[in-house]
């Protein structure tokens, strides 16, 4: 962990002191884990009414350029050229091994006409994503980091509600798609999208008004503010992958079983088959001409007995099948669940597992995700 000293600040830092938080070192930056309510209290609320999550670590850049989008698929196994203005979607980095160096979101904020492609990417990875962005298209597009800009996530059933109070016209946005407004002279860019498997939004802002924004949301009587704590307890409850827990640079988009993000298109038959890193690696496991050595599955336990990340996972044989990679007591089901990676063999639907807690047994079953029901908002 980095020192505390050496941590960078979010323009919501004040903030944060203010109401009580509990400040850990996270992606380089000193952010809040939880606030005095507790993580259990803030989990609850979220799923109950709205929570405003301070996300400003993350990286925000834009791609401009007529060849923009063309340039940023060559580097993901995803549909860029496809998606229409104000459109969002979930994105994957690759290496050339066909493994995945971050996750990520964009938005198609009108490159072809003088406007951009709008790239969220994880805040520990962002300053290296950054450079590889540059490095494989910096020829072909302008990429444009946006140090200036903070974000807010406002998650949960009344987050509309809350947000059209003081930005009228919100409410019309639906699930991955994403506009222009304005708050106090404010420029905003919101998408209606989250991590947290519940509706809610991204607000983009400008750091010089990201604090007063702030204020403002929590003035309203159904947002109270929410720390990564409980964003971890919600991200995984809804069965999101968290960047260097459940994918990093020794697993594929196949293996974490992401297939769902990557659009047919790309795919083997597609009109606009291969041309991204790892393709060959990629298509032939998706193809099933490659067998998988894990894949990625969510897990349940029958004990009330949590499951953290590295806890191996063995066969009624008691050899060694797989390992937990996220896990935890999940809030609203109540029971013990994890994200990990087993065995083909073990990957069905309720298959029984064994997870090794300090030496003892503890018996769990591969299980669907989400855990919990998502609400996103269709329209």
């Amino acid at each position: 962990m980095s020192d505390h000293n050496t941590l960078l600040t979010t323009p919501l830092n004040a903030l944060h002191l203010e109401l009580g938080a509990r400040m850990v070192p996270f992606a380089g930056y000193s952010m809040p884990v939880q606030y005095p309510a507790g993580l259990m209290a803030e989990h609850a609320h979220t799923r109950n009414a709205a929570g405003l999550f301070d996300v400003s670590h993350m990286g925000q850049l834009r791609l401009v350029g007529p060849d923009a989008a063309a340039a940023f698929e060559s580097l993901m196994p995803v549909d860029v050229i496809g998606l229409g203005v104000n459109k969002q979607r979930y994105g994957l980095l690759l290496t050339d091994e066909g493994t995945i160096i971050d996750d990520l979101m964009f938005v198609n904020r009108d490159y072809a006409n003088g406007g951009d492609l709008f790239v969220i990417v994880n805040g520990a990875c962002k300053a290296g994503d950054i450079a590889h962005i540059q490095a494989k298209i910096g020829q072909r597009c302008e990429v444009i980091p946006m140090p200036e800009r903070a974000l807010l996530a406002l998650q949960g059933p009344q987050a509309v509600t809350a947000l059209q109070r003081l930005v009228p016209g919100v409410e019309q946005l639906v699930f991955m798609t994403g506009g222009n407004f304005e708050w106090n002279d404010a420029e905003l860019y919101i998408t209606r999208s989250g991590y947290t498997g519940e509706d809610g939004f991204e607000i983009s802002v400008h750091q010089a008004q990201a604090d007063a924004l702030a204020r403002a949301l929590l003035a309203e009587p159904e947002v109270k503010p929410i720390g990564l704590g409980a964003r971890n307890s919600l991200r995984l409850e809804a069965g999101l992958c968290l960047y260097g827990n459940d994918i990093n640079t020794t697993t594929t988009p196949v293996e974490a079983a992401l297939n769902w993000a990557l659009q047919k298109v790309r795919r083997t038959g597609g009109e606009r088959a291969g041309g991204f890193p790892g393709a060959d690696k990629v298509l032939a496991q998706l193809d099933a001409s490659l067998p998988l050595t894990r894949k990625r599955v969510g897990l349940i336990a029958k004990d009330r007995v949590p499951v953290r990340e590295h806890v191996e996972l063995q066969n009624a044989a008691g050899e060694r099948i797989g390992e937990v990679t996220s896990g935890l007591i999940g809030p609203t089901i109540n029971q013990p669940i994890a994200i990990g990676y087993v065995e083909p063999a073990y990957a069905a639907l309720g298959t029984a597992v064994n997870a090794i807690v300090r030496g003892k047994a503890v018996a769990m079953e591969v299980a669907a995700m989400p855990f919990v029901p998502t609400r996103y908002y269709r329209g």
